[in-house]
Parts: C-alpha cells; structure tokens; sequence
C-alpha cells in the first residue's frame, strides 16, 4: 500500500492559511486523493481539550511547550500516523514549526529544548511539504477578526510576531526541500494558482 503525504500550513496569527487549507484539500480529492484535514493543537479528544488549556490558560514557557508536544504525540498516534499509512493524505493546520516558531521564536524558549522534544516525539516524520503563508505583521494584525474574543497568542505584542515571524523564515531557509513561502498578501486566486501548482508536483 502506497504510504500517504503529510502537509502541513503554517504563519503567523492572521496570515491567512486557513482561508487556503480547504481549497488545498478540496484540489486533492478532486484529484482523487483521500484527504484527512486536523489542526494543532487538537485533531483528537485529548488534544482538543489540551488547545484550550493552550490557548487560554496562562503557563510557564516549558509547561506550554510540553504541553504542544504532548497534544502532538497523541496526534500523531491516534490520527496522523495511522492516516498516511492507509494512503492518505494529511493536510495539518500547524505542525512543529509552529512550536518552533511560537515558542522558540516568540516566546525565546531554546531551540535545542524543541529540537530534544522533536526528536523524542516525531524522530522518523517531518512533512512531505510545508506552506509557509507569509505577511508582513501589519497586514496580519488588520485580519484579526475584532468581531471575536483573542486568544492569549492573538493578544499578543507586535514584537513577538515579529520574533516568531523570523524564526518561521529561518526555518524555511533552513529546510527548503520542504518549505515553499506563500506571498499572502496577494489576492485569493493568484494564491490558489500557485497552490494548484505546488500541490500537482508533490
């Protein structure tokens, strides 16, 4: 049985990736792949109850980063890993970039802290493809929906998505076998051009 591809779609708070990660997935079926669509943290029962801990509840900097990695354990158990090999195709909003660049980057927890914590729970999976939706931090602090209440990352200052922003673009230039940067800032279909373009090669 052919094993599965593992996406996952990655930005700053208001960079615009989950306005884009259900034409990805829509593309795909249409291209007859069987799509499993999940987010972190969450994607199981446990998980699920772990983002709102994460999201809401203030924690010590490691908590927090424990925490992430614990939600993604499960994840990966019970949902991730068993779906690519059925051959299917997973497309995840956020993955451990994410904690690398929230945590790391904005939060300045010791990258080799994660990358211990990556080892441990991912050793042998990264992912096929990494879409990195990228905006400059103005353009992402006006599509925050002020109509709904933050959470305690959204509410965060400038300089932190500033950090956490760097630390996303280091990764892509760190790994670009894998990353491919979204210019966000563009309009809806010149975007999905290049995903339809991006996704047919994979």
């Amino acid at each position: 049985m052919t094993v599965g591809k593992f996406i996952t779609f990655e930005g700053i708070d208001g960079a615009g990736k989950s306005t884009h990660l259900a034409f990805a997935a829509d593309f795909l079926r249409a291209r007859g792949r069987q799509v499993v669509v999940t987010r972190e943290p969450g994607g199981t029962p446990l998980g699920e109850k772990l983002r709102e801990l994460l999201l809401q509840e203030k924690m010590h900097l490691e908590t927090e980063a424990l925490l992430m990695f614990a939600a993604r354990r499960e994840h990966l158990a019970l949902l991730i890993e068993p779906a690519l090999a059925r051959g299917d195709w997973v497309i995840s909003d956020r993955f451990t970039d994410a904690s690398f660049a929230y945590q790391g980057g904005g939060r300045n927890l010791a990258l080799d802290k994660l990358e211990v914590l990556e080892r441990w729970v991912h050793p042998r999976l990264q992912p096929d493809l990494t879409l990195l939706f990228d905006v400059p931090l103005e353009v992402a602090r006006q599509r925050l929906d002020a109509t709904r209440e933050l959470d305690k990352f959204e509410q965060e200052k400038a300089d932190f998505f500033a950090a956490t922003r760097r630390e996303y673009l280091r990764r892509a230039a760190a790994f670009p076998q894998r990353f491919r940067v979204i210019d966000s800032t563009r309009p809806i279909p010149e975007i999905h051009a290049e995903l339809e373009n991006i996704l047919s090669g994979i």
